[in-house]
C-alpha cells in the first residue's frame, strides 16, 4: 500500500485537490438575494409583506411546497427529477441533437437541479463551459441537499415575471391567496411561467400561456395524476388578468418587525380573526371621528396568561396627511388620568388608605400648583375609590402629595413605564394628571402584569413569580420566563391589585351602554380612561382575567379637539373590542392577602366605638395599619337636641350625648352641596361658652398664593371672592386687609375685594375672638 501511494502520489494529490475543489465548489448559502419581510398569523395566514430592498417580491425560502405544484413542476420541467443525480444525460443528448439540427436553441436539457444552479449564478450566458460548470455543481447540490430541499430552492427563487420571484410571492400576486390553496389550473399556470417569464406572462402572450398550461394539464391527466373531470374543469379556468396587492392586515406591526428582522419570515402571535375584527372596529370609529377632525386611533389586545399580543392596530386607516404610517402604539403621549389606578394601588399596598377612605376635594394650592377637576366642581370629601371611579383630579393630587412624589415615581419605574424618565421633580404633582408621557405598549403591559400577578397568585396558592413584570411579545415562538417562585410580591401584593380592579369594575360605562350593570355582570371588566390637557389624547384600558385591551385616540400631530375625551371616544372602542372577546370569569379573591375588617360607613376609615354605621369589607392586609376614623366625635346636646351645650351652661343630667359625623369646615361646605344627608353641628346655645378650636376655615385656600386677576370685557379687573366657612354660620365675622377693616359678615361669609398689585395679609376674627390669617400676593 505504501509503495502504491508513493508511486501514485502525484495522481493522488491531484485527485485529492480535485475532490476538495469539488467539495467546496458550491457556495453556502447558495442564494444571497434580499428577501421580503413576511409576517404570518399564529395560524400561519399571511398578515403582510414588505418588498425586498432590491424591489423584488421575493419571499424567504420555505420548506412547504404544495403537492400539486410538485406534480406540475416535475412533469413539466423534469419528469425524472427523483431518479437522476443532478443531470439527465439522455435529455442533454436529445436537446443537443435537436438544437444542432435547428441551428438554434429550441430545447433545454437542464434538470430542476441544474436550473437551481443556473438561478444561483444569475443566469449567466448559455455556453458549453457554463453548462459544464452547472452540471458539476448540480451533482454537488444533490450530495448536499435532499430532493425536497432542492425543489424548495427552485420554488423560492424561480422568476415568475415582472418583479415576482418565487412560488409564494407569485401565488399572492397573481391569485391573491396562499400557494397551498391553489387549484390544479393555478398550479399549472405557475409551473409553466418560469420557463419563459420574460416572453409569456399574465399580461402578454396570454394565449400561449394558456396553451402551455393546458398541455401540462393534459399530461397530468394522461399520467393519471388528475381525473377526467378535474382536467376538463381546470382547462376551463380563466387566467388571472391583474396582479393582487398583498394583504395589509397588520401593516404597523409588519413595519415594527421589519426594523429588527428585515428579510425574514416571522410567525407572530396575532390571531387573524381578532385582528380583522379589530381593524373593522377601528375603521368604523375612524369614519365617525374624522367628522370631528379626529384622525388617529391605536388599539391592542393582549392575552394575560402568555403576554402575547393577539391583535395590533398601530393607526387608523387615515391618509398620509394625517400620518397613517406612524405606529402610535409605541409613541409617547400625555397620560391624562390613566396613571391614577397605579397610585391607588400604591396607597393600598402601603397601608395608607382603605378603598373608601375619605379624601379632601376642595380648592387646593400646593407650591403654586392649582389642580382642577374636569367638571370644575368640588365635592368636599369623597371616598378614594369614588375619586378613582370619577377620575377626580384634586383628590388624586392630594393623595400623591400624601404618598410622596418620588416614592410614586419609583413605583412607575418598576412598572417599566420607560418614557417617564425625567425625574420626579421635573413632573411635580402634575405627574398624576398627565404631566408625564407614556405609550400604549408600556401602559397595557403594566396593566397586563398586574392582572397576571393576580392569576399567578391564585395558581401558586399564595405565592408570586420573581419576574412577574416582563415584556410583551408578538412572536408565536416566544415563551415568557416568569422566574423563580417567591413569597415576596414583585411591586404590589395581590390584595392591593384585586381591590383596585374591583373599584375599576364600578366605573360607569360610556354613552350608549345604559345597561352597563348587566354588561358588567356578564363580562366583568376593570377599566380606566384618561384625557390629556387640551383634549389631545384620549385613553381607555380594560382588564379581565383573560385579556387586556388598550385604546388611544387623538391626532398624531397633537391637535386637540372638543369632545376628545377618554370616556366619549376611547371607551366606546374599548367595549366594542370586549364585545368580540369571549366571556371571562372574574379574578379569584386572594384571601391570604386580604383581611375582613369593620369600617365606618361614612368615612371609610377603620371603625371606632362611636361610628354609628359599620361596613364589614375585605381590604388588603396592609390596611390594618390605617388609622381609625377621625371624623366622628361625641357631641353634647340639650334635651331638644337643637343646640350644643357644655358644663358652662348645662348640667350633665340634662345633656344628651350623641356621636356626630363632622368634616372640617372647608370640606363640609362643598360636601353638603352634594350630600343632603350631611348634618352640620348644631350651634352652641346662646348662654354657653364655646370651647371648640378652629371653628372656621377659608374655603378658597390661597395662602402664599400668587394671584392674577384677569380683566373683563370692559377692561376692568375682576374682583377676588373670599369665602369662609364657620361651624356656627350665624356668628359675626370681622374682616381686615393689612390691618384695615373691610366688613362684617353673618350667616353667609363671602367678601368681594378688588386689591391692587402687591402683598397682602387677610385677617378674620369672629365675635368669640377666634382668629385666622392668610397671606397672598396680587400680580
Amino acid at each position: 500500500m505504501k509503495k502504491f501511494l508513493f508511486i501514485h502520489r502525484i495522481k493522488l494529490s491531484i485527485l485529492l485537490v480535485a475532490l476538495l475543489v469539488y467539495y467546496f465548489s458550491l457556495p453556502k448559502p447558495l442564494f444571497k438575494d434580499a428577501t421580503s419581510t413576511v409576517i404570518e398569523s399564529v395560524e400561519g395566514e399571511l398578515l403582510g409583506a414588505k418588498i425586498a430592498t432590491d424591489m423584488q417580491w421575493r419571499f424567504p425560502e420555505t420548506e412547504r411546497i404544495p403537492e400539486k405544484f410538485v406534480q406540475c413542476i416535475t412533469h413539466y420541467e423534469d419528469v425524472y427529477f427523483y431518479k437522476h443525480w443532478g443531470f439527465n444525460p439522455i435529455s442533454i443528448f436529445n436537446a443537443y441533437k435537436q438544437n444542432r439540427k435547428a441551428g438554434k436553441v429550441i430545447r433545454g436539457g437542464s434538470t430542476i437541479t441544474q436550473q437551481v444552479i443556473r438561478l444561483s449564478r444569475k443566469n449567466k450566458a448559455r455556453t458549453y463551459k457554463e453548462k459544464t460548470i452547472e452540471l458539476i455543481l448540480a451533482t454537488r447540490l444533490e450530495f448536499r441537499h435532499s430532493k425536497d430541499k432542492i425543489l424548495s430552492l427552485y420554488a423560492s427563487h424561480a422568476p415568475f415575471g415582472g418583479n415576482v420571484v418565487g412560488l409564494n410571492a407569485a401565488s399572492w400576486r397573481y391569485f391573491g391567496q396562499n400557494s397551498e390553496n391553489l387549484s390544479w389550473a393555478e398550479n399549472a399556470t405557475l409551473a409553466v411561467l418560469p420557463n419563459a417569464p420574460g416572453l409569456i406572462n399574465i399580461n402578454k402572450n396570454r394565449l400561449k400561456l394558456k396553451n402551455k398550461r393546458n398541455r401540462l394539464l393534459k399530461k397530468l391527466f394522461k399520467k393519471a395524476i388528475i381525473d377526467s373531470l378535474t382536467y376538463h374543469l381546470a382547462t376551463q379556468e380563466t387566467l388571472p388578468d391583474k396582479t393582487f396587492s398583498l394583504p395589509k392586515t397588520a401593516p404597523h406591526l409588519l413595519e415594527k418587525i421589519r426594523k429588527k428582522n428585515e428579510g425574514q419570515r416571522i410567525q407572530t402571535s396575532i390571531h387573524i380573526q381578532k385582528q380583522e375584527q379589530l381593524n373593522s372596529i377601528v375603521k368604523q370609529h375612524y369614519m365617525e371621528l374624522k367628522q370631528n377632525h379626529i384622525y388617529n386611533i391605536a388599539a391592542i389586545i393582549i392575552a394575560v396568561k402568555t403576554r402575547k399580543i393577539i391583535a395590533y392596530v398601530g393607526n387608523s386607516p387615515t391618509d398620509k396627511t394625517h400620518q397613517k404610517d406612524v405606529d402610535i402604539i409605541d409613541k409617547a403621549r400625555s397620560t391624562g388620568s390613566i396613571l391614577k389606578p397605579f397610585l391607588f394601588t400604591s396607597l393600598l399596598n402601603a397601608g395608607e388608605i382603605l378603598p373608601n377612605t375619605l379624601v379632601a376635594d376642595i380648592p387646593t394650592q400646593i407650591a403654586g400648583y392649582k389642580p382642577e377637576n374636569f367638571d370644575l366642581k368640588y365635592y368636599g370629601a369623597v371616598s378614594a375609590s369614588k375619586a378613582l371611579i370619577k377620575s377626580l383630579n384634586i383628590p388624586a393630587v392630594r393623595m400623591l402629595q400624601s404618598y410622596g412624589l418620588k416614592r410614586f415615581y419609583h413605583d412607575l419605574q418598576n412598572l417599566q413605564l420607560y418614557d417617564i424618565s425625567k425625574g420626579a421633580n421635573h413632573y411635580g404633582l402634575s405627574l398624576i394628571l398627565g404631566g408625564a408621557e407614556s405609550n400604549l405598549w408600556d401602559l397595557t403591559r403594566a396593566y397586563t402584569n398586574l392582572a397576571s400577578t393576580l392569576l399567578h397568585y391564585d395558581e401558586l396558592q399564595g405565592k408570586y413569580h420573581k419576574k412577574e413584570f416582563t415584556n410583551l411579545s408578538y412572536l408565536k415562538s416566544n415563551s415568557v420566563a416568569f422566574g423563580k417562585i417567591t413569597e415576596e410580591y414583585p411591586i404590589y401584593d395581590a390584595g392591593a391589585i384585586y381591590t383596585t380592579f374591583n373599584s375599576l369594575r364600578e366605573v360607569n360605562r360610556p354613552e350608549g351602554e345604559e345597561n352597563w350593570e348587566f354588561y358588567e355582570a356578564s363580562k366583568p371588566i376593570a377599566w380606566k380612561t384618561g384625557t390629556s390637557f387640551g383634549f389631545r389624547d384620549a385613553w381607555a384600558i380594560g382588564v379581565n382575567s383573560e385579556y387586556v385591551v388598550g385604546v388611544w385616540v387623538g391626532n398624531a400631530d397633537g391637535e386637540g379637539r372638543p369632545g376628545l375625551t377618554g370616556t366619549s371616544v376611547a371607551a366606546p372602542i374599548l367595549f366594542d373590542v370586549f364585545d368580540l372577546l369571549p366571556d371571562s370569569p372574574w379574578f379569584s379573591p386572594p384571601y391570604d392577602e386580604l383581611e375582613k375588617i369593620e369600617t365606618c360607613k361614612l368615612s371609610g376609615y377603620r371603625s371606632t366605638d362611636i361610628c354609628l354605621e359599620i361596613d364589614s369589607i375585605w381590604v388588603p392586609r396592609a390596611g390594618l395599619r390605617t388609622r381609625p376614623c377621625p371624623y366622628h366625635q361625641w357631641v353634647h346636646l340639650d334635651k331638644t337636641e337643637s343646640y350644643r351645650v357644655n358644663s358652662s351652661c348645662e348640667s350633665l343630667a340634662n345633656m344628651k350625648h350623641k356621636s356626630w359625623f363632622v368634616l372640617p369646615p372647608s370640606q363640609a361646605y362643598y360636601f353638603q352641596l352634594h350630600n343632603p344627608f350631611y348634618k352640620p353641628l348644631p350651634p352652641y346655645r346662646a348662654n354657653c361658652i364655646a370651647l371648640f378650636k378652629t371653628p372656621m376655615a377659608f374655603v378658597n385656600t390661597f395662602d402664599k398664593e400668587h394671584i392674577f386677576l384677569p380683566k373683563d370685557f370692559n377692561e376692568e379687573k375682576n374682583t377676588l371672592i373670599l369665602k369662609l366657612k364657620h361651624v356656627q354660620p350665624e356668628t359675626k365675622v370681622f374682616w381686615y386687609l393689612n390691618t384695615n377693616y373691610i366688613t362684617t359678615t353673618q350667616t353667609i361669609h363671602e367678601v368681594a375685594i378688588a386689591p391692587k398689585k402687591g402683598d397682602y395679609i387677610l385677617t378674620v376674627v369672629d365675635e368669640f375672638g377666634n382668629e385666622l390669617e392668610k397671606t397672598f400676593k396680587i400680580l
